[in-house]
């Protein structure tokens, strides 16, 4: 057994895990919470998911939303979420401030009741896990290398499982040695299932996930078709991965009214153009074009911008989320309807593709039941093989010391190095703390020889 490398993937496995453990614990937990936000929010969120208003009398789409904004004063519409019976219809409204509601409407579109969209079941999940609930870009990055340093554990860990011979079987093993054994057996075994879970949530990230997507957006041949159009509205989260941040096509505005002679009203309530297709108009369109519930509604941003209608495999939305064979992203013209583009899961190169199936597996409801119950297990086997890491070295730690593994006065190996630069590569921001690593590794031998 090369002793060297061993010593030197065992001490850095050791100190990855001491760092990142809290970080792990509390992206696995979320994680688990976010597999049955559906389930959940079923049940918690049943009057206003399935209620009906006390009142009775029929309104249109439109004067629905109407209501909405008279009751939320300083609150504009942004999207529409329409989904199957026996969901209610779902407004995304938000103000100035950048605070978000949601108001449901029901068969009748009367209001049933509003939320505040910070403190949903699911945007709870979602917020804790992709960014701990505080955000920004210092904690985005800090998740996304706990990610990363994860996969390293779980390469370092088999390797050093089978080069130290683990799971050898021992006659009268001590209690590290069983804690040992079990943290290596159960790492071992969710290995696999681990690095899928790991790298299918990657394109959702703040440095790789932007890196991802600008190469899909780059290379149509593997990522997805291109849209010679004005700006999207299209970063929306219910709008699909692949084309979230697609140019759309701009409207032709045949009314010469419309234009209110040039003024720009970007950043403005486009949901109060008297000048546009009313919702109740556009769902028309969309019904005439066969693209059946659910589906989201976003409204232009801009004067010369497009209804966008969305299917999506990947939303967050309860009842919203449709298989990635149906994922579609199309645009109408928000002043006569008409349909201008149409992009769906076959127009997408390997690369979108991928991803449309990656991202809903790793949010647990790609193939139903099934699916939630495998990321379970494998996420409480992942929870334990921390448990036993922790209780493998309080077994061996001595009193007052702590007792890290030691340090390798041999050089660095070839495989050491194509190993570290390979995963440099594929994760950057792991690469990146790689060197900070390394720079402090080589600070602690000077300070042991001086």
């Amino acid at each position: 057994m090369n002793k060297g490398l061993y010593n030197r993937f065992w001490r850095w496995h050791f100190y990855a895990a001491l760092f990142i453990t809290p970080l792990l614990l509390t992206l696995t937990l979320s994680g688990i919470g976010f597999l049955f936000y559906t389930n959940v929010e079923n049940n918690v969120y049943d009057d206003y998911f399935f209620g009906d208003s006390t009142y009775s009398e029929q309104l249109t789409i439109d004067e629905g939303i109407a209501k909405a904004k008279e009751q939320n004063e300083g609150y504009s519409v942004s999207k529409i979420i329409v989904l199957d019976d026996p969901y209610n219809t779902r407004l995304t409204m938000g103000n100035k401030e950048g605070d978000e509601k949601y108001v449901f409407l029901d068969e009748h579109n009367q209001i049933v009741g509003t939320q505040n969209a910070k403190y949903t079941f699911a945007n709870i999940m979602r917020n804790v896990h992709s960014s701990l609930f505080v955000g920004g870009t210092v904690v985005n990055y800090l998740v996304e290398l706990a990610a990363c340093w994860a996969i390293f554990l779980l390469i370092t860990g088999v390797y050093m499982t089978f080069k130290g011979k683990v799971l050898k079987k021992k006659q009268n093993a001590s209690t590290r040695q069983k804690n040992k054994k079990w943290h290596a057996l159960i790492g071992t075994i969710i290995t696999i299932p681990m690095l899928v879970i790991i790298l299918t949530g990657l394109p959702w990230s703040a440095f790789m996930g932007n890196f991802i997507y600008i190469a899909s957006q780059e290379h149509p041949s593997i990522g997805n078709p291109e849209l010679q159009v004005n700006p999207p509205t299209s970063d929306m989260s219910e709008i699909p991965w692949a084309t979230r941040k697609n140019a759309a096509p701009a409207s032709s505005n045949d009314d010469p009214h419309a234009l209110h002679k040039g003024m720009n009203m970007s950043g403005m309530d486009m949901s109060g153009n008297e000048n546009m297709l009313s919702v109740q108009q556009l769902m028309k369109k969309v019904e005439n074009a066969e693209i059946s519930k659910p589906y989201s509604i976003v409204y232009p941003l801009t004067e010369d911008g497009v209804y966008t209608v969305a299917k999506s495999s990947n939303t967050g939305v309860t009842g919203l989320d449709v298989s990635p064979y149906d994922e579609m992203t199309s645009y109408f013209d928000h002043y006569n309807g008409k349909l201008i583009a149409k992009v769906g899961y076959d127009d997408y190169g390997i690369l979108a593709k991928w991803f449309t199936w990656g991202i809903p597996l790793h949010e647990g409801h790609l193939f139903g039941w099934p699916n939630k119950i495998i990321n379970l297990i494998v996420c409480l086997a992942f929870v334990f093989v921390i448990f036993w890491g922790i209780k493998t070295w309080l077994s061996r730690k001595k009193k007052g010391e702590f007792s890290a593994p030691p340090n390798t006065s041999k050089g660095v190996s070839v495989g050491f190095i194509i190993i570290m630069i390979l995963l440099g590569i594929v994760m950057p921001l792991f690469g990146i703390s790689l060197l900070l690593v390394i720079l402090l590794e080589m600070f602690m031998m000077v300070k042991q020889k001086i």
